[in-house]
């Protein structure tokens, strides 16, 4: 288990060429479950890395509910503007902002933005069987870019819980019937259970993936089918690698460390299975 020491404004001054790396630096060391709690913590020791600690930290994301169409959204600093959040189903602001305008996208890209929408919510519900998507996309000189969003929560019982977020960010760039995607997926899984017999286990973190990739394009919703697919491909192996490499390893720790059968029936069986190896070997 990390133990996480005190924040403290001396700590981010003692790198005084860069003071964000010093943040950064910080959370790397600190427990993954509670990133978005110290982010916080981050924010108020200082101030004026509010904006890049957002920009380059990715945190669980949150849920609001847009009041037009009355269904959640997820929140992230792409649909973000000051302390609003623009729906993905009414493309307005929740709350409405004061002046009453914000940046939104093109008619083009808002199209788009719907179908992409449209897709991941069939989806989400065939792979994760519940939780929250929301697709956000925005105009470039040379194409355009977005964000796909997908989170589920699950509660067990009352003493466990899990959340899988998944943050993929893309960006488009149009040649000549075809496009070049560059995408980059990020994970953010945490597990947690307080059970009596078995005691309190924690697994967090985080995992991080980039892809590039030229793919053949005819209208605009050749670009919903590309997107889709390069991240239903990215998530598989990413689900392949926590499965195998990263609860592999954990399980494997456990084993080691806790036995089930008797110490001296343990030291036996791999007595045995020396002796068997060195007689194949002779």
């Amino acid at each position: 288990m990390i133990v996480p020491y005190r924040l403290s404004s001396e700590r981010l001054s003692s790198n005084m060429a860069d003071p964000l790396d010093s943040a950064l630096d910080l959370l790397r060391r600190l427990n993954p479950k509670d990133v978005k709690k110290n982010v916080d913590y981050l924010c108020q020791l200082a101030p004026s890395l509010t904006e890049e600690l957002l920009e380059s930290v990715d945190i669980p994301l949150a849920v609001k509910r847009c009041t037009k169409t009355g269904r959640d959204f997820l929140c992230c600093d792409y649909n973000r503007d000051g302390d609003s959040w623009r729906s993905p189903w009414s493309n307005e602001f929740e709350p409405p902002l004061d002046d009453g305008d914000g940046v939104v996208p093109s008619d083009r890209i808002r199209k788009m933005e719907v179908k992409a929408n449209e897709a991941f919510d069939v989806y989400r519900e065939l792979y994760f069987e519940g939780g929250i998507s929301s697709v956000y996309l925005w105009d470039m000189d040379d194409g355009f870019a977005g964000c796909v969003l997908l989170k589920k929560s699950v509660s067990p019982s009352p003493k466990s819980s899990g959340s899988w977020d998944s943050i993929h960010v893309f960006d488009a760039q149009d040649r000549a019937r075809t496009a070049h995607y560059k995408l980059t997926s990020t994970v953010i899984l945490s597990l947690g259970t307080d059970a009596d017999n078995l005691g309190t286990m924690d697994l967090s973190g985080n995992m991080v993936r980039q892809v590039e990739q030229d793919m053949a394009v005819e209208d605009d919703g050749s670009h919903v089918a590309n997107i889709g697919k390069m991240i239903e491909d990215m998530e598989l192996k990413m689900r392949n690698l926590l499965q195998e490499v990263y609860f592999g390893k954990a399980k494997d720790v456990v084993g080691d460390l806790r036995s089930i059968p008797p110490l001296s029936e343990t030291n036996r069986d791999k007595a045995t299975h020396r002796e068997m190896i060195s007689s194949m070997a002779r």
